[in-house]
């Protein structure tokens, strides 16, 4: 007994370097065309608005799969749901290479949001069964550097190393990405081990009983406050992870630079995940929620009138306010539900965030295009994370738990 507790203390590193690796690949594939828009646009004949509907299409699939993903989830082995989350992440990244049109390249990123879920669900919920509460933000704020990490790489090289080396090739670069997603799904399947002191009952192990607990959840009210801020989290954070490269080259930067620039708030946002969580007390969470999205509003409109090093910090402060947020609502579902429903709990996160997603994307496409730029854009999820800090006050974070 006491032999496979050790085991299970010093093995949950190697099971979050797992779930790392997983959702690095879901960061490369997911972040692979917001830096070459430009081409893909070009050689697909796009206009801003149908990119616009190609970078939300995978959140809209993921609406609709993050439920029963959540239920498999709680129902069968995080080896393997996790495995085949990372393997439809690849196989969306492979196709993506062989797209000739509008509607061929939407049904590539769609299969994306098939895929993603499991890892997206499957990690927090790896984390609630492998590590005790006073490791589990620290924990979290790791894992989430990985998915940053990725696109970050991917900003950093698409433009100035793999495009110039494939002869500005777009497909080539894709392919690049998809074959990495590819190696890392072997990699899991090899280091990955079942939890033998899984604590959840044979209720979370019933599909249509874990089914039947999303409308518990969602009946209670502070949980449907959580779930609308999260809507409003994911429209802001994917709108502008997707488009801030082609915002800087419309502001007159160059690829390369462009690239440059829309890493800063990726790399401060992945510091800031791992800081928060792990020193920030339960108790501050609904003021740090309102400081973060308030500085998140006015830094987004400093994009527009900065340049030089002023830009530099205010995009650093901008990833660090805004995509720190994630880890610190989901580690308020985790200590509210448990690590029995951590799998419903997510499902219901992910598809209401994932309706942010879509609508993120497209509403700043479909803005750029009506207004010939991304200035009209930018004012609005500006004032999208004062009204979302607004709403940040009436989480009740003590009355939560006590539900």
């Amino acid at each position: 007994m006491f032999g496979n507790l050790k085991i299970k203390i010093t093995y949950k590193w190697i099971m979050l370097l797992g779930v790392w690796f997983a959702y690095f690949a879901f960061g490369i594939v997911q972040g692979g065309i917001p830096p070459i828009i430009g081409p893909v646009s070009s050689d697909l004949d796009l206009s801003r608005s149908s990119m616009g509907t190609i970078l939300g299409a995978w959140p809209l699939v993921y609406i609709i799969t993050a439920i029963p993903a959540g239920a498999l989830i709680d129902r069968f082995s995080l080896k393997y749901t996790i495995a085949i989350g990372i393997f439809l992440v690849a196989v969306s990244g492979l196709s993506r290479v062989f797209a000739d049109n509008y509607f061929t390249m939407v049904l590539s990123v769609m299969i994306f949001g098939i895929g993603g879920p499991f890892i997206s669900i499957g990690a927090p919920k790896l984390i609630s069964l492998w590590f005790p509460e006073n490791l589990r933000g620290r924990a979290m704020g790791i894992y989430l550097t990985a998915p940053a990490f990725g696109r970050v790489l991917v900003l950093s090289i698409t433009n100035s190393v793999l495009m110039p080396l494939f002869n500005s090739n777009w497909r080539l670069t894709l392919l690049m990405y998809a074959l990495v997603a590819f190696l890392i799904t072997f990699i899991w399947i090899l280091i990955s081990r079942e939890n033998t002191y899984d604590q959840s009952d044979t209720e979370s192990k019933n599909l249509l009983k874990s089914m039947k607990t999303f409308p518990e959840l969602i009946s209670i009210g502070q949980v449907r406050m959580i779930l609308f801020i999260v809507l409003g989290m994911f429209l802001f954070n994917h709108g502008t992870n997707n488009w801030i490269p082609e915002i800087f080259i419309d502001l007159g930067n160059t690829q390369a630079t462009a690239g440059f620039l829309s890493a800063i708030p990726v790399v401060t946002g992945a510091l800031g995940s791992i800081v928060l969580p792990q020193y920030i007390k339960k108790q501050n969470y609904q003021l740090v929620l309102l400081i973060c999205f308030f500085v998140a509003g006015i830094s987004t409109l400093g994009i527009l009138f900065s340049d030089g090093l002023v830009l530099y910090i205010i995009l650093g402060i901008l990833g660090f306010s805004s995509r720190s947020l994630m880890p610190i609502i989901m580690l308020i579902l985790i200590s509210a539900v448990g690590s029995k429903k951590t799998g419903a709990a997510g499902g219901l996160y992910f598809t209401f965030g994932e309706i942010g997603g879509v609508l993120g994307p497209v509403l700043l496409g479909v803005s750029a295009d009506i207004f010939n730029g991304f200035n009209a854009g930018i004012f609005l999820f500006s004032g999208i994370c004062f009204i979302l800090g607004i709403f940040s006050l009436k989480i009740n974070y003590m009355k939560l738990t006590s539900d």
